[in-house]
């Protein structure tokens, strides 16, 4: 039988699926197979009938969604009209990438595998659901389940036996060759504005005018919010309420001059990109370009590095000390050694090159692009409509600092950049576009909403709230909770301006402001009866925003409860009460970590 070419696809919304999916075609590099990983997107779906080989991964995103880039093949795989057996000659596994903290858990990755099955496809290994939870994190279920995938593949192809494998410490090629230019020809990294009337995109963004950039929690307050405005005159960008603004920080300037030092690279030297295969030179990368623009917007330096970092990162080491470290760093038994040197830390790519300087002596700039993933566009929720601010979008930033055992304190890449840019100085632009967010608010005007939003959970229904006003929906709910009222209310003026007017009722829940700590899930409890009324009669629409980690569950927990105390039901009714309204889009939740 004839050596078979193995095909990757994945659907990635972090960057976490793409890299699984380069470390499987690596694997089978070293294995001498032929290989092409693509996005799922990417990928003519109808030639799927003529692949012999496939591995699918996939991470899931929102409420059991599929990731961006995989949303059209997700569309044609599920049309009722495919045929049973129409992929009988497709030997395929699927890897799912999930965090068992939601409730959707690796929902993708299960929902594909079972599809597959029923359209005739073989898949060779039960699915694989790596665990972001697990202590090791999702390389507890990856590894065994690629030893087991690769033993699945042997048996089918036993010729496979014979090859010799290259070894573990030998580099692959570099995906692109870098040529550098003189000085004579021109770079052109320049902030393009579209010149034509599409609708700005994650290829084609709006360099949109930073209009004012405000911290609204007191000074002495040890969280740094902002509320940022941003001028979209002539963007022909349209949004409503629960929509996201989506964009690419940029890495911090003593980073980038930290990280060229340390590869002896001239921030202003020009360079362009040629491809070793067939891949195509990534969009955002202007060609020609600068190092310093390649470092400053693509290279995502200041994240916390992967596994396949290091085992790149070992293949060029000389020095026995660091090249050991690496080589252990990248196996699986050294992943509790890693995770206590990198994960735990929040160590940075860039302080590993600090860390490992001879290693780092020896890079080849070439292998610079596969070493690096790039910087993955941030979302954030929008806080304001066109209604009320036409031609604008605002957004609540928490700017995200921590300490961990490492002396300098860690920051959050994208809040940590906006929040450093300041528009009183001089013309600032961000270049944005905006996408489709996942909550849905009801346009019966008579049906009222009961909004749960803690924190900056509270920016989407600051949104629907100014949307509905603008509409004549005076019928709106608000729990907001934060930890003092006199140091992080954010827009108190604003709600108490719809309170007055009668637009709104409003509950408040300051956790520090007494000695009992107060949460919004105890003001829901308290205000069961309100809440069952509105449901039960009304038909209103219950939404929460904010943090994962406890505040959701616990919000459900106090809602359940008043279903039983009002309703007279027992817990497994009221638990069905809440499911049903999930089923019909009456309860809604957007959290993130």
């Amino acid at each position: 039988m004839v050596n078979p070419a193995l095909l990757v696809l994945y659907g990635s919304q972090t960057g976490t699926a793409q890299d699984t999916a380069q470390r499987i075609a690596r694997q089978a590099q070293r294995r001498r197979l032929q290989v092409l990983v693509l996005p799922l997107d990417s990928y003519n779906v109808a030639n799927l009938i003529s692949e012999s080989l496939v591995v699918f991964v996939c991470s899931t995103t929102g409420q059991g969604d599929p990731p961006d880039n995989m949303k059209n093949f997700w569309r044609f795989l599920f049309r009722k009209s495919l045929p049973a057996g129409s992929l009988n000659r497709l030997d395929c596994a699927v890897l799912g990438l999930g965090d068992s903290s939601y409730p959707k858990f690796n929902f993708v990755a299960k929902k594909l595998y079972k599809r597959l099955q029923q359209l005739g496809a073989c898949t060779l290994l039960p699915v694989g659901l790596a665990d972001d939870q697990h202590d090791l994190g999702a390389d507890a279920v990856i590894d065994p389940w690629l030893v087991s995938f690769w033993e699945k593949v042997f048996a089918l192809y036993p010729s496979l036996t014979s090859v010799i494998p290259l070894r573990e410490d030998e580099a692959l090629p570099p995906s692109y060759m870098f040529h550098f230019l003189n000085n004579m020809e021109e770079a052109s990294d320049r902030l393009r504005i579209p010149s034509d009337q599409s609708v700005p995109s994650q290829s084609h963004p709006y360099p949109a005018r930073m209009v004012f950039n405000r911290r609204v929690t007191e000074p002495s307050h040890f969280q740094d919010v902002r509320h940022i405005e941003f001028d979209i005159t002539g963007a022909n960008i349209e949004f409503s309420a629960g929509d996201v603004v989506m964009m690419h920080p940029c890495n911090a300037a003593e980073d980038v001059q930290q990280f060229c030092q340390l590869l002896r690279l001239d921030p202003e030297s020009r360079f362009t990109l040629r491809p070793t295969d067939n891949a195509a030179v990534p969009a955002r990368l202007p060609q020609p370009c600068t190092v310093r623009h390649l470092v400053e917007n693509y290279l995502d330096i200041a994240a916390v590095p992967r596994r396949s970092f290091f085992e790149l990162l070992s293949t060029f080491a000389t020095n026995e000390l660091e090249r050991e470290k690496l080589v252990e760093f990248s196996s699986a038994e050294g992943q509790d050694e890693l995770h206590s040197y990198c994960n735990r830390p929040r160590r940075t790519a860039l302080e590993v090159l600090a860390d490992f300087p001879h290693t780092t002596a020896e890079l080849k700039v070439d292998y610079l692009l596969d070493l690096f993933p790039e910087i993955q566009p941030r979302s954030f929720s929008i806080a304001s409509s066109l209604k009320a601010h036409p031609n604008r979008i605002q957004i609540a930033v928490a700017v995200v600092r921590y300490k961990t055992k490492l002396f300098k304190p860690r920051d959050g890449l994208c809040s940590s950049w906006l929040a450093s840019l300041n528009p009183a100085q001089g013309d600032v632009y961000v270049p944005l576009w905006v996408k489709k967010g996942s909550l849905k608010f009801p346009t019966d005007p008579d049906t009222p909403v009961i909004l749960v939003g803690p924190g900056t959970g509270v920016a989407p229904f600051r949104s629907a709230l100014q949307e509905r006003i603008a509409e004549g929906k005076t019928a709106n709910v608000l729990f907001f909770g934060c930890r003092s009222e006199s140091k992080d209310f954010y827009f108190r003026s604003e709600w108490e301006e719809l309170i007055k007017a009668g637009h709104l009722v409003l509950f408040t829940a300051f956790s520090r402001d007494q000695e009992e700590k107060v949460y919004v899930q105890h003001r829901v409890k308290e205000n069961g009866k309100l809440l069952w009324d509105l449901i039960t009669d009304k038909n209103a629409c219950f939404y929460i925003a904010g943090n994962a980690k406890q505040m959701p569950a616990s919000v459900c927990d106090s809602l359940k409860e008043a279903f039983q105390q009002q309703g007279g039901i027992s817990s497994e009714e009221a638990e069905q009460m809440l499911v049903a309204m999930e089923r019909t889009g009456q309860f809604q939740s957007e959290t993130w970590s």
